[in-house]
């Protein structure tokens, strides 16, 4: 206990020595947030004069292509094999329609970086039936999809909820973190086992939200409290990547209290210093165990950006990036819930989401979300610079999980 304290107290050290953002950027620091303008503060003197320096820009394009890794690399290649079109796909998070027919073809038409399944995919299939599925999906892809599913276990089962795959649904966070580490960690094992035998690569999990109040709304999918979530999140990444299935980090920047934003804005008034000082920790712990998805919540954070959602903020993304040092996927939560629908138009919506640094925008309507991020691109609102910057971390991480070769 006492060796967690010390590095809980070590993280809230490392989180505050950046700023980002309205009221949190230190006086003397340039930040540049995804899809924003620069933050003028002080001029670096020694870069006033250049006309007598020498030329190192091919030294300097040499050094950065020798530190490239073999999956940034693989990346790069696969990426300059595709089409505007494709490149637009693999932005794209969606919900699985119900549909097989639909599925199918629309992995087809748009090629979406991935499909979020349901329990309803679930229900009516055995596990032969849903490989099948999945190995069905993956053929209609030029590029593998992400297959994902939220198993994070207690009230959120989509898959073992039905018992033609487990005899009784896994247990919550919280309840796994009663019997300890270890039940946590055979208790993932498990779990990615399962998601693997499907065909399907990404558990959208775990929570890194803190909660120790019954009354919040995240109460039951969380862990717990600060030491609790820190644990959790940190055995379950390791587990899932020793495993080989994909993890996401979810809600940043953390929910506190919050009401569920599936029916409504949520508006969270607490002060930057708690978000470092508790709600960040879990999920720089996840990030230092190598979790590669980040998912932000549409919770309105007035400290970062009182006038977008989370999931909408550049300057909750610049705070993610800069803050926390993530390099690694960031996704919206589902656009279809009422937080964003009952505010933004649904494409202008996924606009938004790619303007704030989001690389995939997890969604219910591919079709129309589809159409108005190509709009804004034709259009100039969204450059192609800033689609490949997000095509090539999705590439990267697919290489990375070894859906894409890194040959």
């Amino acid at each position: 206990m006492a060796k967690r304290i010390i590095l809980i107290a070590v993280m809230t050290a490392l989180v505050t020595m950046f700023g980002c953002a309205s009221g949190t950027e230190p006086e003397e620091t340039k930040i540049v947030a995804p899809g924003g303008d620069e933050t003028e503060t002080t001029v670096d003197e020694t870069a006033a004069d250049t006309t007598d320096s020498p030329d190192t820009s091919d030294e300097t394009e040499t050094t950065a292509a020798e530190e490239k890794t073999p999956e940034r690399l693989a990346a790069e290649k696969i990426m300059s094999e595709m089409t505007i079109d494709e490149k637009i796909g693999q932005l794209f998070f969606s919900r699985i329609p119900t549909d097989y027919d639909t599925a199918i073809s629309d992995m087809e038409k748009y090629q979406p970086g991935g499909y979020v399944f349901f329990a309803s995919e679930f229900e009516n299939r055995t596990p032969e039936t849903m490989k099948t599925y999945t190995d069905a999906l993956k053929g209609a892809a030029k590029i593998v999809p992400l297959l994902a599913v939220d198993e994070e276990g207690g009230t959120v089962t989509r898959i073992s909820r039905f018992k033609q795959y487990r005899a009784e649904k896994f247990l919550s966070p919280r309840e796994l973190m009663a019997g300890g580490t270890e039940l946590v960690a055979s208790d993932t094992r498990e779990k990615c086992s399962l998601i693997s035998s499907l065909g399907l690569n990404l558990n959208l999990a775990p929570v890194a939200d803190i909660s120790t109040d019954p009354n919040d709304f995240i109460y039951y999918r969380s862990a717990g409290d600060l030491v609790a979530a820190t644990d959790y999140v940190t055995t379950f990444v390791t587990e899932s990547v020793k495993a080989g299935v994909g993890s996401a980090l979810k809600h940043f920047p953390g929910y506190g209290n919050n009401a569920d934003t599936h029916t409504g804005i949520a508006v969270d008034k607490r002060s930057a210093e708690t978000f470092r000082a508790s709600d960040f920790l879990p999920f720089k712990a996840g990030i230092d165990a190598g979790c590669g998805i980040v998912m932000v919540s549409h919770n309105i954070v007035e400290c970062f950006d009182k006038d977008y959602p989370a999931s909408l903020s550049a300057e909750v993304h610049c705070v993610l990036r800069e803050e926390l040092g993530y390099d690694g996927v960031i996704t919206t939560d589902d656009l279809a819930m009422q937080a964003i629908t009952d505010s933004y138009g649904s494409g202008e919506a996924a606009v938004l989401a790619i303007e704030a640094g989001n690389d995939l925008i997890c969604c219910s309507d591919l079709p129309v979300k589809y159409e108005a991020v190509k709009s804004a691109y034709e259009s100039g609102r969204i450059s192609l610079s800033r689609i490949e910057e997000s095509v090539l971390r999705i590439l990267e991480y697919k290489v990375t999980m070894g859906l894409l070769s890194s040959d």
